[in-house]
């Protein structure tokens, strides 16, 4: 790998053949991935990139702000210049941005030693600084001819997918600065807020003798709290009325604030919203208990569960739910990974019909090499990979979900993806890492009929 001494530009090798791998490992990673799957409208194309990637046929990629580049050869050795845009951030997003990182002692560490915070990317989200590209924001150039994502703008972004893997400062670089100069500005703020916080308070005299017949101005609105306020405590010596948990009250409590807090966020950064029409996922329904978004009571149970209560609350939610501790304990993973259509992927199965399964059957199609499609036997909306404990549920958006097998109960292994191989390798990761995944007596075969 080679720097400029501006620190403006970065080239990196070409990297060795990808075989037996996925290009993500990390979260930010398969950030970017999802990015380019959702954007490209011809999806043989994304499938002829990841081909050629896999193969080695990236040449050296080098990264400038707003920019990507790299020479991409056809399986005939045709070199094409390959180069993919994403839009910079704005001098005034950088300083918000600095200002984030350096609120917690952590982020700047965290980036330091090459990890991308997730606090950190939710907290610049809200502030309106989009780190990670989203839909669209992968902006293709070939000199192929093609107007939209060919197989080689492909292939560059699924081996930049490697490099941000092993260092998130690419991803910086792409959007306008380089590490050297990130890494000195962090350093620089996180000085100076310590020579303020230990600067002696008032002003000189004279200064306020001369300044006391003009009045001050008035003080600016109170900014978003860092975190959501805490209800009073209810361990009294009273004995509480009948009916009344206090255990299960200051819990409430405690996620209507959480939800007041996210509430108000989204509400600041709309500017003309009304708190409370704000829609923010999930949490939104707090307030409510979950009557706006629909949910039936053992719905709400989990949504209440995945607040992390305590012990008496959890086991009241479980018995009351109907579903158990380990029944609720993954009805909540479900929930964590999507909200409410998460947790109706986890509970129904639906029969797949008419056009939406010719979608599902070309997505899976197309989504392997011959040699590399893994045996799916099929049931209702999942599809299980025979021989191993993992498998992918559709939604009726045409999503793919990731499932493993974990002591007899299928488990969420992540969030949806477009792209059934996505999905699956996410799946295959997550068993790998944890080493949960668990198979059958029958030969290794993982059956789906326990769900």
């Amino acid at each position: 790998m080679s720097r400029n001494d501006d620190d403006t530009e970065r080239t990196f090798a070409a990297l060795p053949p990808a075989r037996g791998r996925g290009f993500a490992r990390t979260w930010w990673g398969q950030a970017w991935l999802k990015a380019l799957e959702d954007t490209a409208l011809d999806t043989q194309q994304v499938k002829t990139g990841r081909r050629l990637a896999r193969a080695g046929a990236v040449g050296a990629v080098s990264v400038r702000p707003g920019r990507i580049t790299a020479v991409v050869h056809d399986r005939d050795r045709t070199a094409h210049r390959a180069d993919v845009l994403l839009e910079e951030l704005s001098d005034e997003q950088w300083d918000r941005f600095l200002e984030l990182a350096v609120e917690r002692a952590g982020h700047v560490a965290a980036l330091v030693d090459r990890d991308m915070p997730p606090h950190l990317v939710e907290d610049a989200a809200v502030a309106g600084i989009e780190l990670l590209p989203g839909l669209g924001d992968l902006e293709p150039e070939c000199d192929c001819g093609a107007w939209d994502h060919c197989g080689h703008t492909a292939a560059l972004c699924y081996q930049v997918a490697r490099l941000l893997d092993e260092d998130p400062f690419v991803l910086l670089l792409m959007r306008g600065r380089g590490e050297r100069a990130l890494v000195g500005a962090l350093h620089a703020r996180g000085t100076a807020r310590a020579e303020e916080a230990s600067a002696p308070a008032g002003v000189d005299a004279a200064e306020a003798y001369a300044a006391g017949d003009i009045l001050p101005p008035l003080p600016a609105l109170p900014g978003l709290p860092d975190r959501p306020g805490l209800p009073p405590s209810l361990d009294a010596e009273a004995t509480p009325a009948p009916g009344v948990d206090p255990a299960a009250l200051q819990f409430l409590a405690a996620r209507t604030a959480v939800a007041a807090h996210r509430m108000l966020a989204d509400a600041l950064r709309a500017g003309a919203e009304q708190v409370g029409g704000v829609q923010t996922g999930p949490e939104q329904v707090d307030l409510d208990h979950g009557l706006a978004a629909g949910l039936s009571v053992a719905q709400d149970a989990v949504r209440l569960a995945a607040g992390a209560p305590g012990r008496a609350v959890w086991e009241r939610l479980a018995d009351g739910s109907g579903r158990g501790r380990e029944g609720l304990s993954a009805a909540v993973r479900a929930w964590e990974q999507g909200g409410a259509v998460a947790l109706s992927v986890f509970d129904e199965e639906w029969t797949v019909e008419g056009d939406a399964l010719v979608r599902a059957r070309a997505a899976l199609e197309s989504a392997w090499e011959d040699d590399e499609r893994p045996a799916l036997r099929a049931r209702g909306n999942r599809w299980t990979v025979v021989g191993a404990p993992c498998q992918l549920r559709l939604d009726r958006d045409g999503r793919w979900w990731p499932y493993r097998k974990e002591r007899g109960r299928w488990i969420p292994a992540g969030g949806p993806a477009r792209n059934p191989a996505t999905a699956l390798a996410t799946a295959r990761l997550q068993e790998t890492e944890d080493g949960d995944g668990e198979r059958s007596q029958d030969g290794g075969r993982s059956r789906d009929g326990d769900c």
